[in-house]
């Protein structure tokens, strides 16, 4: 009796095996275009850009040659460069908080169900999925000294006017306005399902223990809201150093390039002085900076979660 079962058991893993193999190759055959458009649209650019950011490389010339880290010592000499990095750290520096704390007051008032919550849902969404074209022409007729609406209210109130985009020490604040404005209804809406996944006996028990709502916000949605926050934070600070679609078309990188971002600064070197070798080589610069910051911000908050 033992031969059989031992024969039986045997066929059975040979089977399991089987059907494992066949569920691999199954797996990978749905993974391949994903893998192959990868490779074609991701992969093997960035592989070129890497071979591209070591050549006087212009896009008008015939012909490019090898120049070494001749492109990276020029980036670490160049002062315009340094001056977008600055741009762009001090958007993000001050965008990262004042975002964070938008999107999530947003979340609270709409958090419970009431007459109006869907409209102000949508009202507060409605900027995400407007253009960026729109936005800053928008924005931008807003901003105007002449007859914009902010200058218009600053008036009637008595204060002084101001030509915010003419300004070197007011345009980057005026990019930013309209960055928070174009982008805080979509965390906004991350938050709000991090909020409903809170489970609501552990605001029953703290009512009955007394707490009040800032205890209750305090002690329970904080800290089991870490790891939205910790995921806004850093695909917050991801789109604002490598921004540039407003910058484009609000101030076109003026005035004297106090809204020149490393991006458009990027954009401009590769599009408009057709430096495609300096430019490749200032967008890795850039691409390991965001890579270093990413991984210092989820480790910073895996350590915190994991309290």
């Amino acid at each position: 009796m033992e031969i059989p079962t031992t024969l039986s058991a045997t066929k059975e893993k040979r089977a399991a095996k089987r059907f494992h193999r066949h569920e691999q190759t199954t797996a990978l055959w749905f993974i391949l275009p994903a893998l192959l458009l990868l490779i074609v649209f991701v992969f093997y650019p960035m592989l070129q850009a890497f071979i591209i950011s070591f050549q006087n490389y212009s896009l008008v010339a015939s012909k490019k040659s090898f120049i070494g880290l001749d492109n990276y010592i020029a980036l670490w000499h160049d002062k315009a460069f340094h001056n977008s990095l600055k741009n762009s750290f001090y958007f993000a520096a001050v965008v990262i908080p004042i975002q964070t704390i938008i999107s999530l007051g947003l979340a609270l008032l709409i958090q419970k169900p009431a007459r109006m919550t869907g409209l102000f849902r949508t009202a507060y969404f409605i900027p995400v999925v407007i253009s960026t074209g729109v936005a800053a022409t928008v924005f931008k007729l807003i901003y105007n000294k002449e007859f914009g609406l902010l200058n218009t209210i600053l008036k009637t109130v008595g204060l002084p006017i101001t030509s915010f985009l003419s300004n070197p020490e007011t345009a980057m604040n005026g990019v930013i306005g309209l960055g928070i404005w174009k982008a805080a209804g979509f965390f906004m809406i991350i938050f709000l399902a991090g909020l409903n996944n809170i489970p609501g006996d552990l605001y029953e028990a703290a009512r009955v223990d007394g707490a009040s709502k800032i205890q209750q916000f305090v002690s329970i949605t904080l800290p089991l809201l870490k790891r939205t926050i910790a995921f806004v934070v850093i695909i917050t600070t991801i789109d604002a150093i490598k921004l540039s679609g407003l910058v484009f078309v609000l101030t076109n990188g003026g005035p004297n390039g106090s809204t020149e971002t490393v991006v458009f600064y990027i954009y401009k070197l590769a599009f408009q002085q057709m430096q495609m070798g300096y430019a490749t080589a200032a967008a890795l610069v850039l691409f390991a900076i965001v890579l270093t910051i990413s991984i210092i911000q989820m480790r910073l908050f895996r350590e915190d979660t994991e309290e």
